[in-house]
């Protein structure tokens, strides 16, 4: 059994997404950012980092691991699932995992909290990253122009990883405006029965103005 550290955000998306992707049962334990759950002692021997999504694998003499992408590889590795045999066809994987990882994900990020969460509004820098999210959009627009998929013909976890994270991005105040192949990916996963699943856990009571207030007591320590 998989014991899974959560809590509604993208990354945090990224592991039921594909948990309930390939199929497999977890045991879900919500994590409330805005109480500080993932600052407590317990919650740091897992994570020394203070951030979700963590695993443990019960199966695996109780084995850890942080950081999502380093989670989707061990459930790929693991399960067979969502991760190719094929060494090219991984390496691709690999490279737009990495790609979410070092890019999509930071600088969406980074448009939350000078977007949404900063008291103060900092224009140029709300354009900033409003605009590097768009041009990473559009990257991955003309990748999805050539395949179905991002790394291959087939659903990976790295369509899981960027799809968690493209799928916010009115909250980021990015546009996918006219960005057709993006639009009709994101539709299409849209419509995955494991990915409509995946991103309704956890279920954490919030109130918007709530959630904003508690993301920028976050960000400014």
């Amino acid at each position: 059994m998989i014991d899974v550290y959560t809590s509604p955000t993208p990354n945090g998306h990224k592991v039921t997404v594909a948990l309930d992707e390939m199929g497999v049962e977890y045991n879900l334990i919500p994590v409330d950012l805005s109480k500080g759950e993932q600052k407590t002692p317990d919650f740091l021997r897992m994570n020394p980092n203070g951030r979700i999504p963590v695993i443990v694998d019960r199966d695996n003499d109780d084995f850890v691991v942080f950081e999502s992408g380093a989670i989707l590889i061990y459930l790929g590795e693991k399960y067979g699932k969502l991760y190719p045999s094929d060494p090219k066809v991984r390496s691709r994987v690999l490279q737009w995992l990495m790609f979410q990882m070092g890019g999509v994900g930071p600088m969406m990020g980074q448009a939350n909290v000078f977007y949404r969460y900063f008291p103060e509004k900092i224009q140029p820098a709300i354009d900033r990253y409003q605009n590097e999210c768009r041009r990473l959009f559009e990257v991955l627009d003309s990748r999805l122009a050539e395949s179905p998929y991002l790394a291959c013909d087939e659903f990976t976890i790295a369509d899981i990883a960027n799809w968690t994270w493209v799928r916010t991005h009115k909250w980021s105040g990015a546009s996918v405006e006219g960005l057709v192949h993006l639009n009709r990916w994101l539709d299409e996963l849209g419509q995955r029965p494991g990915c409509q699943s995946g991103v309704e856990k956890p279920k954490l009571e919030r109130d918007k103005e709530k959630f904003i207030q508690g993301a920028r007591t976050m960000v400014q320590r």
